[in-house]
């Protein structure tokens, strides 16, 4: 019954609507991931048919990621053919004049305890999706030679925190994961000057994404969505 329910508020409209809203409003290049079957709720089975699938209904599968686009008749046909495909943006993928947006991931435990610190801190973040399992930091285009440097200063860093860079690729509002739907645990603010969401800079949360991952049980190589 969860599972039907969640596909319920899965509609084709809302699915479409969120993926051009992503591609054709603030030029994200996005593009259709797996979706999930079977089962139910809290551990449904990826479409892809892999039994060890670590983030089912969450990646890209066909077309490959190096399709994303931020074209609306591209994508509007995508999810006309494929409703339920989850939305995946194609993190730190060119586009006119930059690059996409990048983000960092982390277990949910560590994740609220992170907002609740940059809250109490006055430190403002960006749009964060989440699962019951995992929280997803959208973040301004950064390197990983930046990013290396940024992490050479901790002795150590978590294997449960996860960049996503150039490359990568991260699952969006409002699909379903394995392991459940996917929301905004903070919603996108869009900047009325650029008509685009307001993105941090990395190095103002990583530090402590880092602490904050650090406090929990390392999962090790395990990664869920």
């Amino acid at each position: 019954m969860r599972e039907i329910l969640g596909r319920r508020r899965m509609t084709l409209s809302s699915m479409r609507n969120a993926a051009l809203t992503c591609a054709a409003r603030w030029q994200w290049p996005v593009l259709p991931g797996t979706t999930c079957v079977g089962g139910r709720l809290p551990t449904l089975a990826c479409s892809c048919g892999a039994a060890d699938c670590v983030v089912p209904g969450a990646h890209p599968a066909d077309p490959v990621l190096l399709a994303a686009t931020t074209d609306p008749r591209m994508v509007s046909w995508w999810w006309s053919e494929q409703p339920y495909a989850s939305l995946i943006l194609a993190t730190g993928a060119p586009v006119d004049g930059g690059h996409a947006p990048c983000a960092l991931s982390l277990p949910a435990v560590a994740g609220a305890r992170a907002l609740a610190e940059f809250d109490a801190c006055g430190v403002r973040v960006g749009p964060v999706a989440a699962t019951p399992t995992r929280w997803t930091l959208l973040v301004a285009p950064y390197g990983f030679e930046e990013l290396g440097e940024l992490l050479n200063a901790h002795g150590a860093v978590p294997s449960s925190l996860r960049f996503h860079s150039d490359g990568g690729y991260v699952a969006l509002p409002p699909g379903l994961t394995g392991h459940g739907q996917v929301r905004w645990q903070r919603e996108p603010s869009v900047e009325a000057e650029h008509g685009t969401p307001w993105l941090p800079r990395m190095e103002t949360l990583v530090d402590v994404l880092v602490e904050a991952s650090a406090a929990i049980p390392d999962p090790g190589s395990t990664l869920a969505y």
